[in-house]
C-alpha cells in the first residue's frame, strides 16, 4: 500500500523505500557512473512529484526524458522488477508535460532578458576578469540611471559603445572606464552570440507561472528543457539559465513555512558544469540560494557522476541521496568511492564502500530523511520502474504534443521592444542632425568675400601636396602647380 503523501523510490528486501513529501524541499542528489540508471531514477522521481501535484522543471540532456509525456509499455524486465517491488497502484500512464528549447526547435522558445539575468551571472557566463566585471556592473548601473532597457545582446553592445564614447564624462561618477576592457567584453559577447546567446536573450521572456502549473486534475506539470544541443554547444548558457531560474524562484516566490509538499521541484542535470569553473562569489551566492530557497517550498535535485562534484557546503544540505554504481578503475576512483561511502549515515549491515562497485543497473544506495529531518541509514534499493516510456519520443510524437500545448503561440514570435539599442541610436541620430545643422550655419557665416572658391582641381592638388612629407616631394608638387596655373615664380 502506498503511504500517504510520499514519494516511492523503490524497495529494499521487501520494504518500500519512500521519501516524505513534506521533506522533499530539503533537496537531493542522484549520482553514479554513466549507464547505471540515473536518468530513469530522475524519471521516476519526476513522475512521483507530478502525481503529488508538484510542478517539476528538468533539463533533458539526452532527450530520453521526453518519454515522460507518453505511457510506458510492458517489458520482461519491468515485469521482473514489479515482482520484486509490491506496487499496488502501478499502471502505465503519461504525465502532463511541456517542452522547452532555447533554440525553439524541440520545444517552446525559452528566453530571459539581459536585465533579468543581471551582471553577476553574465560576468560568469562571459568569463570576465575583475576589471571587466567592474565595468559590466557600471554599464548596468548607468543603464538604470539613464532609463535604458537592456533586453537583448544588441542592447548591451550599444550600451557598452555609448559608455566607451562617453567615458570621460562618466568617469567622475562611475570610475575609470577602459576602452580596452570594453572591447574585451564586446568580443566575449560576439562569442556568446555565436553560441546561442542571441536565442536566449530577448522577449517575450518566460514567466514563472508558465514553468510551474498544474493540470485540470491537479497533477503537477513537468516542464522539460531540451538541452541536447545547448549543453554541448554552450554549457555556459545552460548553467546560467538554470542558475537564473533558481534565483528567480527564490526572489519571487513567497515564504510558505511548513507545507505538506513542495511548491516546485527543480532537477539540475550535469551539475558538475555548474561548480567546476564558478568563481567564489558565485559559489557563495549559489550556496545561499540553495540554503534559503527551501523556505519558499522549492526542492533542488542535482544529478552528477560523483557526489564529489558538489561542494561540501552544498552537499551537506542535500536530504535525499540516491547513489548508483561507481567504478574503481584507478587509484583516484577508489579514493572517490571511499569518500562517497563516508557521506552516508552508517548501516552496520552494509559495507557501503564495497557495495557501491557491485550495484547493477537500476540498483542504488538510498538514504532519505526521517520525520525529524535526520538522514535514514543507507540501504541497498531496487529502484521502481517508471510508468511512462523509458526512452525518447519520436519527432512526430513530440511535434504532435507541441501542437496541443496550452502555451502554443505564446513564446514563438520574438518581440523587439523599444529598448537601449533603439534609444541610443535615436540619440546618436539627433546629435548628428544637430551637428549637421550647426556646420551648415558655420559654412554660411564663414563664406569668403571677394574671392572665388577654389575649384575641385585646386582642392585635389593641395590635398596631394599636404600628403607628401619629403622636401623633394613638395618641390615636385609645386612644379606641377606652377605648370598648371601658368605661374613660374
Amino acid at each position: 500500500m502506498r503511504p500517504k503523501n510520499t514519494l516511492i523510490v523503490g524497495a529494499s528486501q521487501g520494504e518500500v523505500i519512500h521519501q516524505l513529501a513534506h521533506m522533499s524541499n530539503r533537496h537531493g542528489l542522484i549520482s553514479g557512473a554513466t549507464g547505471t540508471g540515473k536518468t530513469v531514477t530522475l524519471q521516476v522521481l519526476a513522475e512521483g512529484f507530478s502525481r503529488l501535484g508538484v510542478p517539476v522543471f528538468a533539463a533533458d540532456i539526452k532527450g530520453d526524458l521526453s518519454g515522460l509525456a507518453t505511457s510506458g509499455t510492458a517489458h520482461p524486465k519491468i515485469d521482473e522488477r514489479l515482482q520484486s517491488i509490491a506496487l499496488d497502484d502501478f499502471q502505465f500512464r503519461s504525465n502532463p508535460t511541456i517542452f522547452w528549447d532555447v533554440y525553439g526547435e524541440k520545444g517552446h522558445p525559452i528566453r530571459t532578458t539581459i536585465s533579468e539575468i543581471g551582471p553577476l551571472l553574465l560576468s560568469n557566463l562571459l568569463e570576465l576578469n575583475d576589471t571587466q566585471v567592474g565595468i559590466l556592473y557600471a554599464a548596468f548601473k548607468i543603464a538604470d540611471d539613464e532609463g535604458l532597457l537592456l533586453l537583448d545582446l544588441k542592447d548591451l553592445q550599444s550600451m557598452l559603445n555609448w559608455v566607451g564614447e562617453n567615458s570621460k564624462t562618466l568617469r567622475n561618477e562611475y570610475g575609470n572606464i577602459s576602452s580596452a576592457s570594453i572591447g574585451a567584453i564586446q568580443r566575449r559577447l560576439l562569442v556568446l552570440e555565436e553560441q546561442g546567446g542571441d536565442h536566449f536573450f530577448g522577449e517575450p521572456s518566460v514567466t514563472l507561472q508558465d514553468l510551474m502549473p498544474t493540470d485540470f486534475s491537479g497533477q503537477g506539470v513537468i516542464s522539460l528543457l531540451d538541452a541536447r544541443r545547448l549543453h554541448v554547444e554552450s554549457p555556459g548558457v545552460y548553467t546560467s539559465f538554470l542558475l537564473w531560474l533558481m534565483s528567480e524562484l527564490y526572489e519571487q516566490l513567497p515564504e510558505v513555512g511548513d507545507s505538506d509538499r513542495p511548491k516546485m521541484v527543480f532537477f539540475f542535470d550535469e551539475a558538475h558544469l555548474l561548480f567546476e569553473s564558478a568563481p567564489k562569489v558565485l559559489l557563495d551566492k549559489i550556496e545561499q540560494v540553495i540554503r534559503l530557497i527551501r523556505s519558499k517550498g522549492v526542492g533542488i535535485y542535482f544529478i552528477s557522476q560523483s557526489p564529489l562534484d558538489i561542494p561540501d557546503d552544498i552537499l551537506g544540505q542535500l536530504g535525499l541521496r540516491i547513489q548508483h554504481a561507481l567504478r574503481a578503475f584507478t587509484p583516484r576512483d577508489r579514493k572517490a568511492i571511499k569518500a562517497t561511502a563516508e557521506t552516508f549515515r552508517d548501516n552496520p549491515d552494509l559495507d557501503v564502500e564495497e557495495v557501491i562497485t557491485q550495484l547493477s543497473i537500476g540498483e542504488a544506495l538510498v538514504s532519505t530523511l526521517n520525520e525529524d529531518s535526520s538522514p535514514s541509514p543507507v540501504k541497498r534499493v531496487l529502484v521502481r520502474p517508471p510508468e511512462s516510456r523509458i526512452g525518447p519520443l519520436t519527432d512526430q510524437e513530440r511535434q504532435a504534443h507541441l501542437e496541443r500545448s496550452p502555451l502554443r503561440g505564446r513564446y514563438d514570435e520574438v518581440v523587439d521592444r523599444h529598448s537601449a539599442y533603439e534609444m541610443l541610436k535615436g540619440r546618436a541620430e539627433a546629435t548628428q542632425q544637430q551637428k549637421t545643422m550647426a556646420n551648415d550655419g558655420d559654412e554660411k557665416e564663414s563664406k569668403p568675400r571677394g574671392r572665388p572658391r577654389q575649384s575641385v582641381a585646386e582642392a585635389m592638388i593641395k590635398s596631394a601636396a599636404r600628403s607628401i612629407g619629403s622636401q623633394l616631394g613638395r618641390q615636385i608638387i609645386r612644379g606641377v602647380l606652377g605648370s598648371l596655373f601658368g605661374s613660374r615664380r
